[in-house]
């Protein structure tokens, strides 16, 4: 909003020309100016309908107007500073410049009537009464940030919407319904820290309004017509979340206190309680029925928001045809962890982009005011945890945590705008935390000043039912009573029996493939299933895939990209690796499964090899290549991320958890990009199935392979993901053929189980001519997990297997075949986690003469020598590999040729 601020010690005369000029031609004047005056206009009764006034103004006048009017606009964009949003201490000095004196006012004024109150629906009222409204709406018990938004019909909304609920009254009914969910809350906490003292449980005391906050989101919801919420939290206040939210069963949370373990552990070694996921179906107070569902989540306090937000977008393309406002993700968030967390910068970044839409997010920040021990000062440079909400233009509701009835107001707005713009809104609810980061911690060592005063401070029940009581509402104080009472005997009950009884919940689609799944087994790996398809359907895939419509101009050189790869597939009848690619895309979509691939840049691919995505060189028009295969109602989503490792990957791997139907796919522009996600890496993808229980099938491609590129483009360390390959939780491929790759991306769907797969892509041998396949390849058979070499035609003559992955295996095997190396031959090891030993045996036993020696580019702390040596044990096998190195390459493209050639030498000697 534009700053006016310094015409308020204009000269009265200044004001009284632009008026001048606003009377001779309303429309030239500026937008600001202009709703002044017709708001001055119409309140004092000036205006006559043509746009001409019956009486003229004096400067004078029309200066304190004006003045009035932006001490409203002040309190409109800067009241939110002085607003008494802080329960347990003075808020800082902000400096909101809100006195009158700020706009050229006195106390002499206050018993004034001015025109400019009709901007704040008190025409001709005292200047005091005016002041007085903008302090009850602007300075309470909420503080609300949205004048940065520059779309000002979104402004407007806002502050009416805002304002007249300020105005409004709470019912009898809704009162009741916020002391209930206040009792379920405390008494929740109040009867865990009794019974199981000492027990971490990351309580939500001094936060409780967050239950009746959630309530009343949801119960808004499902009446403007939201069918699903998904929440994603940290453990700050999840159990009472689960039990008052979600409705799992204090039995079920009791049991995991008591330390019962599950009869049937086959689907996972668990994970703490406060960790835990849960889904229900819901009815609302006022009988709609919803679905509910919690995410599980890590210790990394901010790592679900991406997988909430892509497991969203995922509900909306399957089940409700792209119509976001039927799924609701909300996001609840600690105030130093959103503030601290560099993922909130990356989510919000995406939120408004076609690729990451999902109709808006509720964010809901439980202010305790302080991180694991850290005070907020120290916290953020920020005024607000919330601050970065103001970059993407979405509204901020600061509002007091002892105050339910605020909060409640709130929670209706947020759902109001989150429906009306499919945005993302903002809750920053200030409260305290009663106890330390874990209820055996010690707060007083960080804070004994904030801590002297939280012990004397009474709980949010017995606050509000106070002020329900000093309300009139007499039988408050007894209600309270009973309900805590009722729940009380409640939970010793349950406690007592522990006996579990879920809330029923009904599957739906894409649910029920999910019921579908069964754990994988040793014996699943030990042969990938048939994948293929006929060879007719290939080709007519193959002939969709190559043609453009008519009227679309691409690029020349792309035009002659695709006619060449039909006139080389005529000639050789073979495919390219960027033409396997996507007729594995093209057959699912065919058979009914969408394809979802994203990345930086991956219409086109980082090494302009996939072009999935066309552009018409006069009109920039996009054609998808691939969508002409798919069945109706089949979609294949390709967006070009925004420049995002973190965000993006844990978006992706939402979308995967949501759909099992669904191939998800990710690609790093470079493979060691992948580090930039290493959170999701570590606690989602690696570990989900074991900790939650959670199947997925995401694939990771990360362009992997030595070529001069430097340190940063040559190793997407594939260490790491091994080290944490066990108990066949993921597939960790390195493929060297395109028909390969066309079944590996087949056997995702194809499984009846889900696995996320890893494959290190090559990048110069996208191009390479024996990376190609034969359409044969495509028609028969699946995966092949090794792969002999074919230049040997005599077993018994070689003497020594090399034995390889990926880019490795054309180095060695050109210089096998140059040489005519008989006695040696090179094997490739396409898939390296899980291990195919019995395929490896069965070579072993063809090469009966011969040594083993595994060879890798790779230095000797890198690559998948260490996880070979650890775990595969079925033959003796040499290692060959650069020297262990602090740098994953070096930079010098002259000396990664001569170590490479050093290298391709030592394999071969003799």
């Amino acid at each position: 909003m534009q700053d006016f601020s310094y015409l308020t010690s204009s000269h009265p005369s200044y004001i009284e020309e632009l008026y001048k000029e606003y009377e001779k031609n309303p429309l030239a004047a500026d937008p600001e100016w202009k709703k002044f005056f017709e708001g001055f206009d119409y309140a004092s009764g000036r205006s006559n309908g043509n746009g001409t006034v019956a009486s003229a103004a004096t400067p004078e006048q029309l200066t304190k107007e004006f003045a009035v009017y932006k001490l409203i606009q002040g309190y409109r964009s800067r009241g939110h500073l002085l607003s008494n949003t802080n329960p347990i201490r003075p808020r800082k000095d902000r400096k909101a410049e809100l006195n009158l004196a700020d706009f050229g006012l006195s106390d002499a004024d206050l018993n004034g009537t001015f025109a400019a109150g009709q901007f704040v629906g008190m025409p001709n009222a005292k200047l005091s009464d005016i002041v007085e409204k903008l302090k009850k709406i602007y300075t309470n018990h909420i503080g609300i940030e949205y004048t940065y938004i520059n779309n000002s019909a979104k402004q407007e909304w806002v502050r009416n919407r805002y304002e007249s609920l300020m105005m409004e009254d709470i019912s009898q009914s809704t009162r009741r319904r916020v002391l209930e969910k206040l009792n379920e809350a405390v008494i929740f906490e109040k009867f865990l820290h009794m019974k199981y003292i000492g027990q971490k449980r990351f309580g939500l005391d001094g936060g409780e309004s967050t239950i009746p906050a959630l309530d009343f989101i949801i119960a808004q919801a499902a009446d403007a017509g939201v069918q699903e919420v998904v929440i994603g939290m940290a453990h700050r206040g999840r159990l009472n979340v689960l039990a008052n939210t979600m409705g799992k069963p204090y039995e079920q949370i009791f049991s995991e206190f008591e330390g019962v373990i599950p009869q049937d552990s086959s689907m996972g070694s668990g994970d703490v309680k406060y960790h835990l996921g849960y889904r229900s179906d819901a009815t609302t107070p006022n009988g709609k029925k919803i679905r509910l569902q919690l995410a599980p989540n890590p210790s990394h306090l901010e790592a679900v928001n991406p997988v909430v937000a892509g497991f969203a977008r995922a509900k909306c393309d399957a089940l409700y045809n792209n119509e976001y406002q039927k799924v609701l993700p909300i996001l609840i968030h600690g105030d130093a962890a959103v503030a601290g967390q560099g993922i909130i910068y990356e989510l919000l970044q995406m939120s408004k982009l076609e690729g990451y839409n999902n109709g808006g997010t509720i964010h809901f920040v439980i202010n305790n005011q302080v991180g694991f021990t850290t005070d907020f000062t120290d916290a953020r440079s920020s005024d607000y945890s919330t601050s970065i909400a103001s970059m993407v233009q979405v509204p901020v509701l600061h509002v007091n945590g002892d105050d339910p009835e605020a909060v409640v107001r709130v929670c209706m707005l947020a759902v109001e705008y989150r429906q009306q713009f499919n945005d993302d809104v903002f809750i920053d609810m200030v409260c305290y935390r009663r106890f330390g980061h874990n209820e055996g911690d010690e707060p007083k060592f960080t804070q004994p000043k904030m801590y002297s005063v939280i012990e004397k401070h009474q709980n949010i029940r017995d606050i509000y039912a106070q002020f329900l009581l000093d309300h009139a509402d007499k039988e408050a104080q007894n209600l309270a009573k009973e309900l805590e009472k009722k729940l009380w005997d409640e939970l010793q009950q349950k406690l007592d029996a522990i006996k579990a009884n879920p809330l029923p919940y009904s599957y739906q689609e894409p649910d029920l493939p999910w019921q579908k799944m069964r754990r994988a087994t040793e014996k699943d790996f030990e042969k990938s299933p048939k994948t293929a398809v006929a060879e007719k359907k290939v080709k007519e895939l193959f002939y969709e895939i190559m043609k453009v419509p008519d009227g679309f101009k691409p690029l020349r050189k792309i035009d002659k990209l695709l006619q060449d790869k039909v006139k080389f597939f005529e000639a050789e009848g073979k495919f390219d690796w960027a033409t396997g690619e996507l007729l594995a895309y093209a057959s699912l979509l065919a058979e009914g499964h969408d394809v979802r691939l994203s990345g930086e840049d991956v219409k086109r691919g980082t090494f302009s090899h996939r072009h999935a995505v066309l552009y018409d060189e006069q009109t920039n028009e996009q054609y998808s290549r691939l969508q002409g295969s798919a069945k109706k109602d089949t979609h294949f989503h390709i967006y070009n991320s925004l420049l995002s490792e973190y965000a993006v990957m844990g978006f992706e791997y939402g979308y995967a958890m949501a759909n099992p139907d669904a191939l998800a796919i990710w690609e790093a522009q470079y493979g060691d990009f992948a580090n930039g996600a290493q959170i999701i890496i570590d606690q989602y993808l690696s570990g989900a199935e074991q900790k939650w229980s959670a199947m997925n099938g995401l694939v990771l491609l990360l362009p992997h392979g030595y070529e001069g590129g430097g340190p940063e483009h040559s190793n997407a360390r594939p260490e790491r993901f091994l080290q944490l390959s066990a108990e066949l939780n993921m597939v960790i491929t390195n493929i060297t053929t395109a028909a390969n790759f066309f079944h590996a991306l087949r056997r995702q769907i194809q499984w009846d189980f889900r696995k996320p797969m890893v494959n290190f892509s090559p990048k110069a041998n996208l191009r390479h001519a024996r990376s190609f396949s034969a359409i044969e390849e495509f028609s028969k058979g699946g995966f092949q997990e090794v792969l002999d070499d074919p230049f040997i035609k005599n077993a018994a003559s070689v003497k020594k297997v090399l034995l390889c992955t990926g880019k490795m295996y054309f180095d060695l095997s050109e210089k096998q075949i140059a040489d005519n190396r008989e006695d040696v031959a090179v094997v490739r090891l396409e898939q390296i986690h899980p291990i195919p030993v019995k395929q490896l045996q069965e070579l072993h036993k063809k090469y009966k003469g011969a040594n083993w020696t595994f060879v890798q580019e790779e230095p000797a702390n890198m690559g998948w020598v260490g996880f070979l040596k650890t775990n595969f044990e079925a033959f003796d096998m040499k290692y060959l590999n650069r020297p262990a190195s602090a740098s994953t390459a070096t930079g010098f493209g002259k000396v990664h040729a001569k170590e490479q050639a050093a290298l391709v030498e030592k394999a071969f000697d003799k």
